[in-house]
């Protein structure tokens, strides 16, 4: 294998979980859903011989990234062409653990006028807590939880481990 200059300066100090990627059919309506119904914000945008890629996420949490990666592929140089566009879907999906069980109400409200709302705010039993889910424009669920403890267990084992 041959040596390679590193292109960036800064590395984890251990191996992360940084990303997630998801094949879009519009970049544009994408991030638009994305910023409009998540707390998540466009981080970087950029267009190569490809296509057009997008990171989403939270720009507070160096130590730990975590970023929704998105890529429009233009179709002749589309590297999964014939390749049906995977989406997370029915169970799979995306995350987000809000503060209150009125903010998954508002979310989920925000959904219904928007078209989106695939589940409407249900309890479920622990560790899920109080949900709903929105889809995408390509169909990928979201979910919205308050309660569901993923929050709390990193925190804890962070103390822990400090």
């Amino acid at each position: 294998m041959a040596d390679h200059d590193p292109v960036y300066e800064v590395h984890p100090p251990a191996p992360r979980w940084t990303h997630i990627a998801l094949r879009v059919a519009d970049m544009d309506a994408t991030i638009d859903w994305y910023t409009t119904y998540t707390p998540m914000r466009l981080l970087d945008r950029r267009e190569d011989d490809m296509g057009y890629g997008a990171w989403l996420g939270h720009g507070d949490s160096p130590d730990s990234p975590f970023i929704l990666v998105l890529a429009q592929f233009f179709p002749e140089t589309d590297p999964f062409k014939g390749s049906p566009m995977a989406k997370l879907a029915p169970f799979a999906h995306l995350g987000i653990e809000l503060t209150s069980r009125e903010a998954v109400e508002e979310t989920a409200a925000k959904g219904s006028a928007g078209g989106c709302l695939a589940m409407p705010p249900t309890d479920m039993p622990p560790p899920i807590g109080y949900i709903c889910m929105l889809a995408d424009p390509d169909g990928n669920m979201v979910e919205f939880s308050y309660d569901q403890g993923v929050y709390a267990l990193a925190s804890q084992l962070a103390q822990q481990q400090s």
